[in-house]
């Protein structure tokens, strides 16, 4: 690999940007890939199956040739609403996985520095904390308070930007209360029907680690969806 070709990648990676590294494995030329730009006139040929492995977030090498596609994503924003124990969970599993988690919780004795060190923590309310946070329907979010004052507005929000991912932790009967709130609040069935509610797929477990062992392998199976 070419020097110059190496610095654009390491600066792209410290921008979080996505592109995909392809490579002729019998020659080692490599070369950058990005969403409308063209390749070389070696590889462009080859643009459609290269764009195939980037949009499914897959690395491989193109069927009958020696053409190696190494995909970079960037970190898909994960915000967690709640500083709750679940939440320290859900923040190791995902810090092995392609996630930017962000918490949001006013109540900065569950959301500290202490509990969550080097997490990007907004001790405000949630109407007031999206104004510090990027987001759109690239964006997850999960919801633990079980409080209508913290979770609603977050939730609300979630379902205004068309979050891919929204989930919400609580009983059947705390879900349907909360999804008649949001009706009241003038949101349809489809949108209320879009969170996952009660939050995690059906493992059976009941400890703080399970629960967030369920969200988080939800999360991954909504993720590779979009």
């Amino acid at each position: 690999m070419k020097l110059e070709v190496l610095q654009k990648i390491i600066k792209k990676k410290q921008n979080k940007s996505e592109f995909a590294i392809v490579t002729n494995l019998s020659t080692g030329e490599s070369e950058i890939f990005e969403k409308n730009k063209n390749l070389g006139e070696n590889l462009e040929k080859y643009k459609n199956q290269i764009n195939k492995f980037f949009e499914t977030k897959k690395n491989g090498v193109i069927e009958g040739t020696e053409i190696f596609v190494e995909s970079y994503i960037r970190p898909i924003k994960v915000i967690i609403v709640g500083a709750v124990h679940i939440a320290q969970y859900l923040v190791e599993f995902a810090k092995s996985l392609n996630f930017e988690i962000s918490i949001i919780d006013p109540r900065g004795y569950f959301a500290s520095k202490q509990r969550f060190p080097e997490i990007n923590i907004i001790n405000k309310w949630p109407d007031e904390a999206f104004k510090e946070i990027e987001s759109s329907s690239s964006t997850a979010l999960i919801a633990l308070t079980h409080d209508p004052k913290i979770d609603d507005p977050a939730l609300q929000h979630a379902l205004n930007k068309k979050f891919y991912y929204i989930g919400a932790l609580g009983s059947k009967k705390t879900h349907e209360n909360r999804c008649q709130r949001l009706k009241d609040a003038g949101y349809n069935d489809d949108q209320i029907k879009s969170i996952h509610g009660p939050i995690g797929i059906k493992l059976g477990g009941k400890s703080a680690p399970e629960i967030a062992l369920s969200i988080i392998s939800q999360l991954v199976s909504e993720t590779y969806k979009k």
